[in-house]
């Protein structure tokens, strides 16, 4: 299944990226979808509605309250007609409107409702996508299964360099029909997670050195709150076993707050008895301090020598028990990538493991994107760089598809 003959409600928001909306018209159209453009008033002032209508061959939808329209329930109409609703490029102050159910406008007022597959292409100026906020946003937005695409790195019209520009055309169009191909092919694989029970670890730990200092890594735990999300959303009844981040809980998710490897350890330990699949998706610190200073550490002179004592390995200890779940790790490498995943699936005894290349720029630690190779005892499968919200959908697919061999 692709997006041929699939209605497509595009929506353009005030963003100089909008010159690009006719453009991504005709890459949609020319893979078959039938495309009807919502155009904001701010989008109005970057592309014409004309432009836009003779791209589509369809008239460009521009106001909520249209007496026209409205006389035949338009925007409801409109929304019942969608099979997929794109917003691209879509600003910081739309992604905040969507978040927070705001229904001002024509757009806004679509997207509470439809019952469309949702993607979202974001374009704005990298300190405005850096923002708490709009981190913020992007979290609660992944909680009601929007698929992100981008936003690229790169010069942006402001002269600024960095993540914010709006993901070409021709690639936007791509991954819409690649992503909801695969989504439908999924879906059935993914129904065979309804009622598993799931627990997944995420972000890193923290080790103390003394009360104001730790040692931890760069882990931001999106890719295992993605697998929660999407697991929660098959229907599993997920257990997600958090180190110190700053994401809000997935909506149908239990979470267990922890600090520590050994703390992470313990809430693990705790949950296993009851769990059908356990994914480590956790950057755990492998050292901790020795012992913990109890009072600040004092600079005495250029250099300071600490020593550390390994902490326990948890994915190992859970797939060492005898009432051992079906265990899926991660491997962050930055060289390689593939030997070293091989190596920890073999010597820890998982039945897959998840490997990614923390080299890749705009990939893994931080972002929003991902790319994994999936690698089980008899099988692997590359998946390419996309969301991490669509990669958990990947691999989630892959999961209840060895599970239910084995199990």
């Amino acid at each position: 299944m692709s997006i041929a003959n699939k209605n497509i409600l595009l929506g353009v928001t005030g963003g100089i990226a909008a010159y690009k909306a006719p453009d991504l018209v005709r890459k949609l159209t020319a893979l078959g979808a039938n495309v009807r453009v919502v155009l904001t008033d701010s989008a109005a002032e970057f592309v014409s509605a004309l432009s836009l209508q003779a791209v589509s061959g369809n008239p460009v939808h521009q106001h909520l309250l249209d007496p026209a329209a409205e006389a035949a329930m338009g925007h409801i109409e409109l929304a019942k007609w969608a099979d997929l609703l794109l917003i691209a490029p879509a600003t910081a102050n739309t992604l905040a409107k969507l978040a927070h159910g705001m229904a001002d406008d024509l757009l806004s007022t679509l997207y509470l409702a439809t019952t469309a597959r949702l993607f979202i292409a974001p374009a704005m100026n990298q300190q405005m996508w850096k923002a708490p906020a709009t981190q913020t946003n992007l979290n609660v937005l992944a909680s009601h299964g929007v698929h992100f695409i981008g936003p690229a790195s790169g010069e942006q019209a402001c002269g600024d360099v960095g993540s914010g520009r709006m993901v070409e055309p021709v690639d936007i169009a791509n991954e819409v029909n690649q992503v909801f191909s695969a989504n439908n092919v999924e879906a059935e694989s993914l129904n065979g997670l309804a009622g598993k029970r799931i627990t997944i670890t995420a972000g890193p730990t923290r080790e103390p050195l003394d009360p104001v200092r730790y040692i931890s890594n760069h882990s931001s735990g999106k890719m295992g709150f993605a697998i929660a999300q999407v697991a929660a959303q098959a229907g599993a009844s997920v257990n997600l076993v958090a180190g110190p981040v700053s994401l809000a809980t997935p909506t149908g998710c239990s979470r267990i707050d922890v600090t520590t490897a050994e703390e992470m350890l313990e809430a693990c330990q705790t949950l296993v008895p009851t769990t059908d699949i356990f994914i480590s998706t956790a950057a755990v610190a492998d050292y901790r301090a020795a012992s913990v200073a109890d009072n600040k550490i004092k600079k005495t002179g250029d250099e300071l020598t600490l020593t550390f004592v390994k902490n326990p390995d948890i994915l190992a200890t859970v797939s060492g028990r005898n009432d051992r779940p079906f265990c899926v790790g991660f491997a962050a490498e930055s060289q390689d990538v593939e030997a070293y995943a091989r190596t920890k699936l073999a010597k820890k005894q998982l039945d897959m493991i998840a490997a990614n290349d923390i080299t890749t720029e705009g990939l893994g630690f931080n972002s929003d994107n991902n790319a994994l190779h999936v690698i089980w005892s008899d099988g692997d499968k590359k998946l390419p760089a996309t969301s991490k919200y669509a990669l958990a959908s990947q691999l989630l697919n892959l999961i209840a598809q060895q599970h239910s061999k084995t199990h």
